[in-house]
């Protein structure tokens, strides 16, 4: 008797394909089973990353040149001059200090884990963009693709200026305690600090992306973003001032300037398309105006006699003596 294997279902992905309405339209249970679909290759997409970034902390990446993750992440703490932290063995070894018998590991498993989310996006977004794109028109994907694009882009800018400034942000900090104190950052402390810096200064780089799509929609216009522009810049710097940890000068000045500038940048791209949106609107104004002749009064335009017997009457009227 021949032996039989069992064939391997995986969940929501050997179900029966059922033929859809050409309006696309989908039941709820439809739709369940397809977000259980996609939240399936997202989690494999993002685990495999993970294991990806658990090596790659520890031995890099030789084959593309990419050195450690460990080493990219402290790089700006080693960057701190010797003077003002602790350095452990011989020469000047740059490491962190672990209190805990669970600090390295969790430092290792919370890097991994971002750098895998960092590197499976496009699988993962691609799955949310799968499972959301049916119940958009045309337009509203182009819109939705060129808003996500320019959004990443911009969190991308902002972690890359975080991650340049933070080494002088660190080195302002530390050495306030002069010759009193030396710093020895635990991997907890230390990379709860990168973390938060990261995301603010991601974050906050969405600025000139959300003015634009409120312009966009009509809820603002450039003349009133132009004319908020000092009390804007105001609290911009005050905001700047609040959520940066630690509040070291040059990391503040540094996010308040960003700020500032794109902004400026925002108002200006506002400015362009309400320029061109006034344009639009005037020529379909003079289009209609045009393409719609007066029409006649009802009174003459249905009875055409009255208007002959009108004619004929003005027209005797004009010889002299006669009633």
């Amino acid at each position: 008797m021949p032996l039989r294997i069992p064939k391997l279902r995986l969940p929501g992905l050997s179900r029966k394909q059922v033929a859809r309405p050409a309006d696309g339209t989908m039941s709820l249970m439809e739709h369940l089973f397809e977000l259980r679909r996609r939240l399936f290759f997202a989690v494999i997409g993002i685990g495999l990353a993970t294991v990806l970034g658990f090596i790659w902390f520890g031995h890099g990446i030789p084959v593309i040149g990419l050195p450690k993750l460990s080493d990219i992440l402290t790089g700006p703490y080693c960057a701190v001059p010797s003077s003002e932290r602790v350095t452990f063995g011989d020469g000047d070894q740059c490491k962190l200090l672990a209190t805990g018998p669970f600090s390295a590991v969790e430092l290792q498993l919370k890097s991994a884990l971002i750098a895998g989310a960092v590197l499976s996006a496009p699988v993962w977004l691609h799955q949310l963009w799968a499972y959301i794109t049916p119940a958009l028109y045309a337009k509203e994907r182009r819109y939705a693709v060129t808003f996500v694009s320019v959004g990443g882009l911009l969190f991308a800018a902002g972690a890359v200026l975080a991650y340049v400034v933070i080494r002088e942000g660190l080195t302002v900090l530390l050495g306030f305690g002069g010759d009193a104190t030396i710093a020895a950052l635990s991997p907890d402390s230390y990379f709860s600090f990168l973390i938060a810096m990261l995301v603010i200064f991601g974050v906050s780089f969405e600025l000139p992306l959300l003015l634009i799509m409120l312009n966009q929609i009509g809820v603002v216009s450039s003349a009133k973003l132009s004319k908020s522009r000092r009390y804007s810049i105001f609290g911009m710097v005050v905001f700047a001032g609040l959520v940066v940890p630690g509040n070291d000068p040059v990391t503040m000045a540094a996010r308040a300037v960003a700020l500032v500038l794109l902004y400026e940048l925002s108002v200006q791209v506002t400015r362009v398309h309400d320029k061109r949106l006034a344009r639009r609107q005037a020529n379909t104004a003079l289009s209609d105006d045009e393409a719609s002749p007066e029409p006649l009064p009802e009174s003459l335009g249905s009875r055409p006699d009255r208007v002959t017997a009108t004619k004929g009457a003005s027209s005797c009227s004009d010889f002299p003596g006669h009633s």
